[in-house]
């Protein structure tokens, strides 16, 4: 299942409602652009294509939604990582 798609099913945030995320496909931060999810309840942004400190990163999504990203994936995310 692309990244994409797995967002577009109801998860649990970080707020601890059940979304469908939003998802805004090109956002700059000081280090290039990213592609985005924002939970439509409490707002916060997360980076779904590298982790990025000016966002919340999925690492949070996931400890709350079981098998949200293979291991795999997360080695991609955080070895495209920006600077902390």
């Amino acid at each position: 299942m692309d990244t994409i798609k797995k967002f577009k099913q109801r998860l649990q945030c970080i707020c601890k409602s059940y979304v469908v995320f939003e998802f805004i496909d090109d956002i700059e931060c000081d280090w290039g652009s990213h592609m985005v999810i924002q939970c439509p309840d409490c707002e916060e942004l997360f980076s779904i294509d590298k982790k990025c400190p000016a966002f919340n990163d999925v690492e949070e999504l996931s400890k709350i939604n079981d098998g949200l990203f293979s291991n795999h994936e997360f080695f991609d995310y955080f070895s495209n990582s920006h600077p902390t």
